[in-house]
Protein backbone atom coordinates (compact mmCIF):
# COMPACT_ATOMS: atom_id res chain seq x y z
CA UNK A 1 0.00 0.00 0.00
CA UNK A 2 1.35 3.06 -1.33
CA UNK A 3 1.27 6.47 0.94
CA UNK A 4 0.42 9.79 -0.90
CA UNK A 5 3.46 11.17 -2.81
CA UNK A 6 3.48 14.12 -1.02
CA UNK A 7 3.52 12.40 2.38
CA UNK A 8 6.21 13.24 5.20
CA UNK A 9 10.12 11.81 4.47
CA UNK A 10 12.15 11.88 7.45
CA UNK A 11 14.28 9.87 9.52
CA UNK A 12 12.44 10.74 12.89
CA UNK A 13 9.79 7.67 12.58
CA UNK A 14 13.10 5.04 11.47
CA UNK A 15 15.72 6.38 14.25
CA UNK A 16 13.09 5.94 17.02
CA UNK A 17 12.00 2.51 15.71
CA UNK A 18 15.50 1.18 15.44
CA UNK A 19 16.04 2.76 19.44
CA UNK A 20 13.25 1.19 20.83
CA UNK A 21 14.59 -2.08 19.64
CA UNK A 22 18.23 -1.73 19.97
CA UNK A 23 18.44 -0.96 23.82
CA UNK A 24 16.99 -3.77 24.85
CA UNK A 25 18.46 -6.03 22.35
CA UNK A 26 22.32 -4.47 23.22
CA UNK A 27 21.05 -4.85 27.21
CA UNK A 28 20.25 -9.02 26.77
CA UNK A 29 23.51 -8.95 24.89
CA UNK A 30 25.35 -7.88 28.14
CA UNK A 31 23.81 -9.97 30.48
CA UNK A 32 23.74 -13.08 27.95
CA UNK A 33 20.16 -13.81 27.19
CA UNK A 34 19.49 -13.62 23.96
CA UNK A 35 17.44 -16.85 24.73
CA UNK A 36 14.67 -13.46 25.59
CA UNK A 37 15.26 -11.64 22.31
CA UNK A 38 11.64 -12.67 21.19
CA UNK A 39 9.66 -10.82 24.01
CA UNK A 40 12.09 -7.97 23.85
CA UNK A 41 11.29 -7.56 20.21
CA UNK A 42 7.85 -7.79 19.89
CA UNK A 43 7.28 -5.44 22.90
CA UNK A 44 9.77 -2.98 21.14
CA UNK A 45 7.44 -3.18 18.04
CA UNK A 46 5.15 -1.12 20.02
CA UNK A 47 7.65 1.91 18.05
CA UNK A 48 5.78 1.00 14.69
CA UNK A 49 2.86 2.88 15.63
CA UNK A 50 1.50 5.93 15.75
CA UNK A 51 3.91 7.12 13.35
CA UNK A 52 2.91 11.16 11.97
CA UNK A 53 0.33 11.34 14.39
CA UNK A 54 -0.59 14.36 16.95
CA UNK A 55 0.68 13.59 20.34
CA UNK A 56 -2.55 13.55 21.56
CA UNK A 57 -3.67 11.14 19.28
CA UNK A 58 -0.62 9.30 19.23
CA UNK A 59 -1.07 8.69 23.16
CA UNK A 60 -4.14 6.43 22.27
CA UNK A 61 -2.75 4.41 19.30
CA UNK A 62 0.42 3.74 21.28
CA UNK A 63 -1.63 2.29 24.31
CA UNK A 64 -3.83 0.21 21.95
CA UNK A 65 -1.71 -1.22 20.16
CA UNK A 66 0.92 -1.92 23.05
CA UNK A 67 -1.84 -3.56 24.80
CA UNK A 68 -2.60 -6.08 21.53
CA UNK A 69 0.77 -6.71 21.24
CA UNK A 70 1.18 -8.16 25.17
CA UNK A 71 -2.18 -10.12 24.51
CA UNK A 72 -0.68 -12.00 21.84
CA UNK A 73 2.51 -12.28 23.46
CA UNK A 74 0.74 -13.46 26.82
CA UNK A 75 -1.46 -15.41 24.79
CA UNK A 76 1.91 -17.28 23.04
CA UNK A 77 3.31 -17.49 26.15
CA UNK A 78 0.82 -19.67 27.81
CA UNK A 79 -0.04 -22.00 25.08
CA UNK A 80 4.16 -22.27 25.31
CA UNK A 81 3.98 -23.24 28.55
CA UNK A 82 0.63 -25.83 27.22
CA UNK A 83 2.97 -27.49 25.49
CA UNK A 84 1.76 -25.73 22.15
CA UNK A 85 -1.62 -27.48 21.86
CA UNK A 86 -2.86 -27.49 18.13
CA UNK A 87 -6.53 -27.22 19.47
CA UNK A 88 -5.49 -24.58 21.59
CA UNK A 89 -3.13 -22.57 18.97
CA UNK A 90 -5.31 -22.38 16.40
CA UNK A 91 -8.01 -21.33 18.30
CA UNK A 92 -5.79 -18.34 19.42
CA UNK A 93 -4.66 -17.69 15.87
CA UNK A 94 -8.31 -17.42 14.99
CA UNK A 95 -9.17 -14.66 17.60
CA UNK A 96 -5.56 -12.94 17.41
CA UNK A 97 -6.23 -12.54 13.66
CA UNK A 98 -9.38 -11.99 13.70
CA UNK A 99 -9.69 -9.48 16.47
CA UNK A 100 -6.07 -7.64 15.25
CA UNK A 101 -7.96 -7.11 11.76
CA UNK A 102 -11.02 -5.51 13.78
CA UNK A 103 -8.77 -3.71 16.08
CA UNK A 104 -6.33 -1.84 13.44
CA UNK A 105 -9.41 -1.24 10.92
CA UNK A 106 -11.21 0.37 14.31
CA UNK A 107 -8.32 2.63 15.27
CA UNK A 108 -7.10 3.11 11.43
CA UNK A 109 -3.84 1.90 12.36
CA UNK A 110 -0.65 2.00 10.42
CA UNK A 111 0.63 -0.89 10.07
CA UNK A 112 -3.11 -1.96 9.02
CA UNK A 113 -2.54 -5.41 9.40
CA UNK A 114 -2.32 -8.16 12.33
CA UNK A 115 1.05 -9.27 10.76
CA UNK A 116 3.13 -8.19 13.82
CA UNK A 117 -0.11 -9.70 16.59
CA UNK A 118 0.00 -12.89 14.94
CA UNK A 119 3.97 -13.32 14.53
CA UNK A 120 4.06 -12.39 18.25
CA UNK A 121 1.59 -14.88 18.62
CA UNK A 122 3.09 -18.11 17.06
CA UNK A 123 7.00 -17.16 17.59
CA UNK A 124 6.05 -17.13 21.71
CA UNK A 125 3.86 -20.07 21.21
CA UNK A 126 7.07 -21.72 19.66
CA UNK A 127 9.21 -21.40 22.48
CA UNK A 128 9.49 -23.64 24.73
CA UNK A 129 8.61 -22.03 28.22
CA UNK A 130 8.27 -23.56 31.99
CA UNK A 131 5.91 -22.00 34.32
CA UNK A 132 7.82 -20.29 36.40
CA UNK A 133 9.38 -18.21 33.21
CA UNK A 134 6.16 -17.40 31.94
CA UNK A 135 5.67 -13.57 34.04
CA UNK A 136 9.46 -12.97 33.85
CA UNK A 137 9.33 -13.19 30.14
CA UNK A 138 5.84 -10.90 29.68
CA UNK A 139 7.19 -8.88 32.09
CA UNK A 140 10.17 -8.22 29.71
CA UNK A 141 7.96 -7.47 26.74
CA UNK A 142 5.82 -5.12 28.90
CA UNK A 143 9.04 -2.97 30.13
CA UNK A 144 10.39 -3.22 26.07
CA UNK A 145 6.31 -1.96 25.35
CA UNK A 146 7.13 1.02 27.72
CA UNK A 147 10.02 2.37 26.81
CA UNK A 148 9.05 2.11 23.29
CA UNK A 149 5.71 4.29 24.31
CA UNK A 150 7.88 6.56 25.96
CA UNK A 151 10.88 6.97 22.88
CA UNK A 152 7.89 7.01 20.61
CA UNK A 153 6.11 10.11 22.64
CA UNK A 154 9.44 11.64 23.25
CA UNK A 155 8.82 14.11 20.08
CA UNK A 156 6.57 16.03 22.24
CA UNK A 157 9.53 17.19 24.20
CA UNK A 158 12.01 17.62 21.45
CA UNK A 159 9.54 20.18 19.67
CA UNK A 160 9.10 21.98 22.95
CA UNK A 161 12.65 22.98 22.98
CA UNK A 162 13.44 26.72 23.21
CA UNK A 163 15.21 28.02 20.67
CA UNK A 164 14.80 25.03 17.98
CA UNK A 165 13.07 25.84 14.36
CA UNK A 166 10.87 23.28 13.91
CA UNK A 167 10.31 23.91 10.28
CA UNK A 168 14.21 23.45 9.60
CA UNK A 169 13.92 20.04 10.89
CA UNK A 170 10.87 18.88 9.31
CA UNK A 171 12.29 20.11 6.50
CA UNK A 172 15.46 18.14 7.16
CA UNK A 173 13.52 14.78 8.06
CA UNK A 174 14.38 14.95 11.81
CA UNK A 175 11.32 15.52 13.34
CA UNK A 176 7.85 14.10 11.76
CA UNK A 177 5.13 16.11 10.08
CA UNK A 178 2.50 15.57 12.35
CA UNK A 179 -0.01 15.07 9.62
CA UNK A 180 -2.23 11.77 10.25
CA UNK A 181 -5.04 11.94 12.10
CA UNK A 182 -6.87 8.93 12.61
CA UNK A 183 -10.41 8.71 14.37
CA UNK A 184 -12.16 5.55 15.98
CA UNK A 185 -14.35 4.31 13.61
CA UNK A 186 -16.64 2.16 14.80
CA UNK A 187 -18.47 1.85 11.62
CA UNK A 188 -16.03 -0.17 10.73
CA UNK A 189 -17.74 -2.96 12.60
CA UNK A 190 -20.51 -2.90 10.50
CA UNK A 191 -18.57 -3.03 7.12
CA UNK A 192 -19.10 -6.07 5.05
CA UNK A 193 -15.96 -4.85 3.36
CA UNK A 194 -13.87 -5.12 7.12
CA UNK A 195 -15.80 -8.71 7.40
CA UNK A 196 -15.01 -9.93 4.50
CA UNK A 197 -11.24 -9.32 5.66
CA UNK A 198 -12.06 -10.97 8.61
CA UNK A 199 -13.16 -13.85 6.88
CA UNK A 200 -10.01 -14.40 4.31
CA UNK A 201 -7.52 -13.83 7.53
CA UNK A 202 -9.33 -16.75 9.67
CA UNK A 203 -9.84 -18.91 6.91
CA UNK A 204 -6.26 -18.23 5.27
CA UNK A 205 -4.69 -19.07 8.64
CA UNK A 206 -6.13 -21.95 9.54
CA UNK A 207 -5.55 -23.55 5.73
CA UNK A 208 -2.06 -22.68 5.45
CA UNK A 209 -0.88 -23.42 8.90
CA UNK A 210 -2.64 -26.59 8.48
CA UNK A 211 -0.71 -27.71 4.98
CA UNK A 212 2.35 -26.61 6.68
CA UNK A 213 2.03 -28.95 8.87
CA UNK A 214 0.48 -31.88 6.64
CA UNK A 215 3.52 -31.51 4.99
CA UNK A 216 6.48 -31.06 8.16
CA UNK A 217 7.43 -27.94 7.81
CA UNK A 218 9.70 -26.72 10.47
CA UNK A 219 7.41 -24.05 12.44
CA UNK A 220 4.86 -24.05 10.09
CA UNK A 221 3.87 -20.27 11.24
CA UNK A 222 5.90 -19.07 8.49
CA UNK A 223 3.23 -20.03 6.46
CA UNK A 224 0.66 -18.30 8.50
CA UNK A 225 2.80 -15.19 8.66
CA UNK A 226 3.15 -14.70 4.60
CA UNK A 227 -0.42 -15.60 4.46
CA UNK A 228 -1.33 -12.49 6.30
CA UNK A 229 1.27 -10.31 4.88
CA UNK A 230 -0.19 -11.12 1.81
CA UNK A 231 -4.48 -10.58 2.42
CA UNK A 232 -4.97 -6.80 1.47
CA UNK A 233 -5.94 -4.59 4.36
CA UNK A 234 -9.54 -4.35 5.45
CA UNK A 235 -11.27 -1.72 2.60
CA UNK A 236 -8.31 -1.77 0.26
CA UNK A 237 -8.55 -3.22 -3.51
CA UNK A 238 -8.34 -6.43 -3.78
CA UNK A 239 -5.27 -5.98 -6.07
CA UNK A 240 -3.27 -9.04 -7.55
CA UNK A 241 -0.72 -6.72 -8.04
CA UNK A 242 0.05 -5.56 -4.68
CA UNK A 243 -0.06 -9.06 -3.45
CA UNK A 244 2.29 -10.18 -5.91
CA UNK A 245 4.84 -7.13 -4.40
CA UNK A 246 4.23 -8.57 -1.07
CA UNK A 247 5.28 -12.20 -1.89
CA UNK A 248 8.08 -11.19 -4.05
CA UNK A 249 9.02 -8.54 -1.40
CA UNK A 250 8.80 -11.79 1.35
CA UNK A 251 10.60 -13.83 -0.70
CA UNK A 252 13.49 -11.35 -1.39
CA UNK A 253 13.93 -11.11 2.26
CA UNK A 254 14.41 -14.59 2.39
CA UNK A 255 17.34 -14.55 0.09
CA UNK A 256 18.54 -11.30 1.59
CA UNK A 257 18.54 -13.46 5.29
CA UNK A 258 20.02 -16.07 3.62
CA UNK A 259 23.43 -13.92 2.98
CA UNK A 260 23.16 -12.15 5.82
CA UNK A 261 23.52 -15.38 8.04
CA UNK A 262 25.08 -17.88 5.61
CA UNK A 263 28.62 -17.14 7.11
CA UNK A 264 27.11 -17.66 11.11
CA UNK A 265 27.81 -14.07 12.07
CA UNK A 266 28.41 -13.81 16.42
CA UNK A 267 24.87 -12.15 17.61
CA UNK A 268 26.50 -9.16 18.00
CA UNK A 269 25.78 -8.70 14.59
CA UNK A 270 22.64 -10.82 14.09
CA UNK A 271 21.56 -7.78 16.54
CA UNK A 272 23.09 -4.92 14.20
CA UNK A 273 20.88 -6.72 11.43
CA UNK A 274 17.28 -6.48 13.23
CA UNK A 275 17.95 -3.15 14.40
CA UNK A 276 18.87 -1.36 10.75
CA UNK A 277 15.79 -3.86 9.42
CA UNK A 278 13.49 -1.93 11.95
CA UNK A 279 15.09 1.19 11.20
CA UNK A 280 13.97 0.23 7.10
CA UNK A 281 10.77 -1.25 7.96
CA UNK A 282 8.89 1.83 9.54
CA UNK A 283 10.28 4.37 6.91
CA UNK A 284 9.18 1.78 3.85
CA UNK A 285 6.17 0.33 5.73
CA UNK A 286 3.70 3.12 5.34
CA UNK A 287 5.08 3.61 1.63
CA UNK A 288 4.95 0.33 0.09
CA UNK A 289 4.22 -2.52 2.04
CA UNK A 290 6.22 -4.84 -0.59
CA UNK A 291 9.21 -3.23 -0.06
CA UNK A 292 9.21 -2.82 3.44
CA UNK A 293 8.24 -6.85 3.50
CA UNK A 294 12.30 -7.17 2.45
CA UNK A 295 13.30 -5.77 5.44
CA UNK A 296 10.63 -6.71 7.40
CA UNK A 297 11.26 -10.50 6.67
CA UNK A 298 15.14 -10.46 7.56
CA UNK A 299 13.75 -8.51 11.13
CA UNK A 300 11.83 -11.89 11.70
CA UNK A 301 13.80 -14.49 10.89
CA UNK A 302 16.79 -12.71 12.72
CA UNK A 303 14.78 -12.44 16.17
CA UNK A 304 13.65 -16.42 15.81
CA UNK A 305 16.96 -17.56 14.77
CA UNK A 306 18.65 -15.71 17.94
CA UNK A 307 15.54 -16.87 20.05
CA UNK A 308 16.25 -20.57 18.62
CA UNK A 309 18.81 -21.21 16.19
CA UNK A 310 18.24 -23.19 13.17
CA UNK A 311 20.49 -24.21 10.88
CA UNK A 312 20.73 -21.85 7.74
CA UNK A 313 19.52 -24.33 5.08
CA UNK A 314 16.69 -25.64 6.96
CA UNK A 315 15.97 -22.15 7.43
CA UNK A 316 15.95 -20.63 4.12
CA UNK A 317 14.56 -23.81 2.36
CA UNK A 318 11.72 -23.99 4.84
CA UNK A 319 10.88 -20.32 4.63
CA UNK A 320 11.01 -20.19 0.98
CA UNK A 321 8.48 -23.18 0.80
CA UNK A 322 6.21 -22.03 3.53
CA UNK A 323 6.18 -18.29 2.17
CA UNK A 324 5.28 -20.11 -1.74
CA UNK A 325 2.47 -22.03 0.25
CA UNK A 326 1.06 -19.17 2.46
CA UNK A 327 1.12 -16.37 -0.27
CA UNK A 328 -0.59 -19.09 -2.93
CA UNK A 329 -3.62 -19.53 -0.42
CA UNK A 330 -3.16 -15.26 -0.12
CA UNK A 331 -3.76 -15.03 -3.76
CA UNK A 332 -6.56 -17.43 -3.71
CA UNK A 333 -8.31 -15.42 -1.49
CA UNK A 334 -8.00 -12.35 -3.11
CA UNK A 335 -8.93 -13.40 -6.31
CA UNK A 336 -12.34 -15.42 -4.34
CA UNK A 337 -12.72 -12.00 -2.46
CA UNK A 338 -12.64 -10.00 -6.03
CA UNK A 339 -15.09 -12.50 -7.69
CA UNK A 340 -17.41 -11.85 -4.12
CA UNK A 341 -17.09 -7.81 -4.42
CA UNK A 342 -17.95 -7.84 -8.02
CA UNK A 343 -21.59 -10.60 -7.41
CA UNK A 344 -22.04 -7.92 -4.77
CA UNK A 345 -21.81 -4.83 -6.85
CA UNK A 346 -23.82 -6.32 -9.79
CA UNK A 347 -26.53 -7.45 -6.61
CA UNK A 348 -26.48 -4.35 -6.22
Amino acid sequence: MRAPASGPRNLEVGLRAAFAVAVPLFLLFAVGRLDLTAYATFGAFTALYGRNEPYRVRVRTLTVAALALLVSISLGVALAVAGEPLPLVALALVLVVGGGTLFVTVFQMVPPQALFFVFALLVCAAVPTPAADAFPRIGLAAAAAAFAWLLTMSGWAIRRIPGVDRGLLARSGLVTELRRRPQTDLAALRDPRVWLTVAQNVVGVLVAGGIALAFGFGHAYWAVVSLVAVIPPARAAHSISRSLHRIVGTIVGVAVTAVLLVWSPPSIVVICVIVVCQFFAEILVARHYGAALVFITPLALSVSHLASPTPLSTLVVDRVLETILGAGIGIALVLLARAVERKRGLAA
